[in-house]
């Protein structure tokens, strides 16, 4: 059974230019022990998705219809005292800077107790001994030190490790990691990388990793859904995504990572033309604009998603037109034709 399930979700901002559609029809389940990648380029909609899970939006943002079920109970419409006691209990969230997550005039000991204090029935040195625990579980060396300095007194990855340590300190069943590595160098990334991998696997929560690297996608995702414009574009296995790409946009952000066995002279193929003005939706795909295969149905319709393999689907018409594509799920991956 799925712990989260997310069904036909729709999240606007009503601005004074008209309303921005966000997210645009979004359905996805994640199961126990899973991670699930949502990957898209700025203003997909990736971010909205998670603060629509938490309802952590801020005005003039709302959720306009849908259903966000947590082990069978609906979050759509709860107060914000129930939600309370939801986030950071059954639904932690690490944010994309931890500079501007962790407030600058409180010591890192006072911020991580104030969430066990807040979920748990600790007393306050009890609480103490928690953080120092989570601290030590995240790989940072004299916690008691740490618990009395301020986050600018800490390095970019120590303080990621401290969000880290916040948003599990209550033992979530769901972990949303926000671009956690965005503002990392690369060795500090591949550590935090590591530490939230086994941390999910000592503590079997489930994970939905957001960000635009498609690398990281690669290291710890089982699933991916690819978003542009609010909406799926494609989503199945890791290794379906990476190896067997059945949307136009996918083949796009594949196009422009680099490669290690690349000759230097070589240029990473961009995508083409600008993303979609939310305001103003087109009729048919939202990328066709940017598309070099777009034909005539791409401006006018839609399309849905299709089955494109056992574990695949793909919202794309040149599937259909090449009839690579089933109605419904099909036995096994080998039985659809044009696999690349």
């Amino acid at each position: 059974m799925s712990m989260l399930e997310v069904k036909d979700l729709h999240t606007s901002f009503f601005t004074p230019s008209g309303e921005v559609k966000a997210v645009n029809g979004l359905s996805f389940n994640l199961e126990k022990g899973k991670v699930l990648g949502i990957v898209g380029e700025s203003g997909s909609g990736k971010s909205v998705t998670a603060y629509s899970i938490l309802q952590i939006l801020t005005h003039p943002g709302r959720i306009v219809s849908g259903s966000i079920k947590l082990h069978g109970q609906e979050l759509v419409g709860l107060s914000d005292e129930e939600m309370r006691r939801i986030r950071g209990n059954k639904i932690s969230i690490i944010f994309q800077d931890p500079m501007t997550s962790l407030n600058p005039t409180f010591t890192i000991g006072n911020q991580l107790m104030e969430a066990i204090l807040l979920h748990t029935d600790r007393t306050r040195e009890q609480a103490q001994q928690r953080a120092i625990e989570m601290l030590n579980l995240v790989g940072i060396s004299e916690p008691e030190k740490r618990l009395e300095q301020y986050a600018f007194e800490l390095s970019g990855g120590m303080r990621q490790r401290v969000m880290i340590a916040m948003a599990l300190a209550c033992e979530p069943d769901i972990l949303i990691a926000d671009e956690p590595t965005t503002a990392l160098d690369v060795t500090i990334q591949a550590q935090i990388l590591e530490l939230m991998l086994r941390l999910q696997k000592e503590l079997g929560m489930a994970i939905i990793m957001i960000t635009h690297d498609m690398g990281v996608i690669a290291q710890i995702c089982d699933e991916v859904i690819v978003m542009y414009a609010g909406g799926v574009c494609e989503r199945g296995t890791t290794d379906e995504i990476f190896y067997h790409p059945m949307h136009e946009y996918t083949r796009g952000l594949m196009r422009s990572i680099p490669h290690m066995n690349d000759d230097e002279k070589n240029r990473l193929i961009p995508i083409t033309g600008t993303p979609i003005d939310l305001l103003n939706m087109p009729k048919g795909c939202p990328f066709a604009p940017r598309c070099d295969a777009a034909m005539k149905i791409c401006l006018q319709e839609k399309p849905k998603e299709y089955w494109v393999g056992r574990d695949h689907l793909s919202a794309c018409w040149m599937n259909v037109k090449e009839n690579r594509c089933y109605a419904e799920r099909p036995e096994a991956d080998e039985e659809v034709n044009g696999r690349e």
